[in-house]
């Protein structure tokens, strides 16, 4: 106990500390909260890359040369001083560096967002919105706890059937990354899709008056994000802030959110896996090459299949094909456009390697809705062997143990024959759920996600399906 101690403690003082400072405030998207919350419960600096590695971009750089710099002054001045006055200042600040540089280094990043950075993205936005605001294009909004980037996707390949359509990269989802994208418009675009990323009360609400949507969809509203938002009534809120903005116009929510179901208000389009406004789906069908199902309208029949995978899927995919024909696209041009929809990377992805086993890459998909519905798509599956692998999910706030036990719970009753288990603070409730439910399967532990993805060639034979559920930034225990 007392090696492993102090093989933390000196951690702090190998050459790559610096570097190991850095890649948190990266990790941490710069927050200065989240960096010192990742900073104080981190106990060994040799395992903070795990997952990932310091990306090396120009501010990244500039701040580990700063880093190193104020090492060097700091034990430069410190030797100077010791020459003249005495050695005793030496062990303090030996004792002391890793704190200061630490802290020390949150100074020249706090004095460059407020003097640089802040006025920079201030007339960033402001041209950005000026230009929008003359852009002649339909512009649809998307918020949501999930399933923003799914929906957005969708619509964007089912609407560019019959329109010059545009939208975000990646998840450029806050004021700059929209702005961003903004600037590289051309003008003639005829729809804007646009995703609302939230993390605290307001964010929507700031994002419309930045987009100024004509039509909104909001994808569901969940324990996402919880550990920010505190309440799931904060959370609603601030998804629903979209809704405010629109009022009377056109406004789409999942009626298969139960949260989003509750706010719903008068005029309010639903859509759901039955329905879709006065579009009545039926033969619903998924599997490993796609989902298929039919909408029907008085005497308008549309029978449409998409590569994605999971009933939950057919939701999004009606609300975008009743989006695209009230933009004025013909039938023809939404069965085109559904049919060219597939697998989005990491969201329900499927690979099928040399040895004939399919892996389903869900590593981005980290909320509780998305889980229950990629159980129920393995739960589909017949004459697969199956595997769930998984390291639970983040930011889940005061509901942690009653979602992973949830999780434990829809395993056991889906009878998924093997589940993994990445060891940190969350898989415990994961494994007592399947306890609870008196889960006959088999549950392997792995200390962290790469070794559980080294043994996987090892353990799946031909025919099985080993589905990849969310991914653990390093960040979080």
């Amino acid at each position: 106990m007392l090696k492993h101690r102090l093989a933390n403690f000196f951690s702090q003082y190998r050459l790559d500390y610096p570097r190991s400072l850095i890649y948190i405030l990266q990790a941490s998207e710069y927050d200065i909260g989240e960096y010192l919350t990742w900073y104080r419960q981190t106990q060994d600096f040799r395992r903070v890359e795990r997952r990932k590695r310091l990306v090396y971009t120009p501010k990244a750089v500039c701040l580990l040369v700063l880093c190193w710099l104020l090492a060097v002054m700091l034990l430069g001045g410190t030797m100077m001083f010791s020459i003249t006055r005495g050695w005793y200042v030496l062990p303090i600040v030996l004792l002391l560096l890793p704190v200061i540089l630490a802290y020390g280094i949150l100074i020249p990043l706090v004095l460059a967002k407020f003097l640089i950075q802040k006025p920079a993205e201030f007339f960033v936005i402001r041209n950005a919105r000026t230009r929008l605001a003359s852009h002649k294009a339909v512009k649809v909004s998307i918020a949501g706890s999930f399933g923003k980037t799914t929906m957005r996707e969708i619509l964007k390949t089912v609407v560019a059937e019959g329109k010059k359509v545009a939208a975000p990269p990646h998840s450029y989802n806050t004021p700059l990354g929209i702005s961003r994208f903004i600037q590289t418009l051309n003008g003639n675009e005829e729809v804007l899709i646009f995703e609302l990323g939230e993390h605290y009360p307001g964010d929507i609400k700031k994002l419309c008056d930045l987009v100024r949507p004509d039509i909104g969809v909001i994808t569901g509203v969940n324990e996402a994000h919880l550990e920010k938002f505190k309440t799931l009534e904060r959370t609603t809120a601030t998804i629903f802030e979209l809704a405010d903005y629109l009022g009377e116009k056109r406004m789409y929510v999942n009626g298969e959110s139960e949260r989003a179901r509750g706010a719903l208000r008068r005029g309010h389009i639903t859509y759901d896996r039955t329905q879709v406004g006065q579009w009545q789906i039926h033969h619903p069908h998924t599997g490993l090459d796609g989902t298929a199902f039919t909408m029907i309208k008085d005497d308008t029949k549309m029978e449409l299949h998409s590569s994605l995978l999971g009933l939950h899927q057919i939701g999004p995919l009606a609300a975008a094909a009743d989006i695209a024909l009230s933009l004025g696209l013909s039938p023809e041009q939404v069965k085109s456009g559904i049919a060219n929809t597939k697998p989005f990377d990491h969201r329900l992805e499927p690979k099928t390697d040399t040895s004939g086993v399919v892996t389903l890459d869900d590593s981005y998909n980290g909320n509780p809705d998305g889980v229950k519905a990629v159980i129920e798509f393995l739960t589909s599956l017949e004459g697969h062997r199956r595997w769930y692998v998984t390291p639970g999910l983040v930011e889940m706030g005061p509901k942690t143990e009653q979602v992973h036990r949830e999780i434990g719970r829809r395993l056991a009753e889906a009878e998924i024959e093997h589940v993994i288990l990445v060891r940190n603070s969350v898989t415990p409730f994961i494994a007592e759920g399947l306890k609870s439910a008196h889960y006959a399967g088999k549950v392997m532990w792995f200390d962290d996600a790469l070794a559980a993805f080294a043994a996987l060639p090892h353990l799946t034979v031909r025919g099985d399906v080993v589905l990849l559920q969310n991914d653990w930034p390093d960040q979080y225990r």
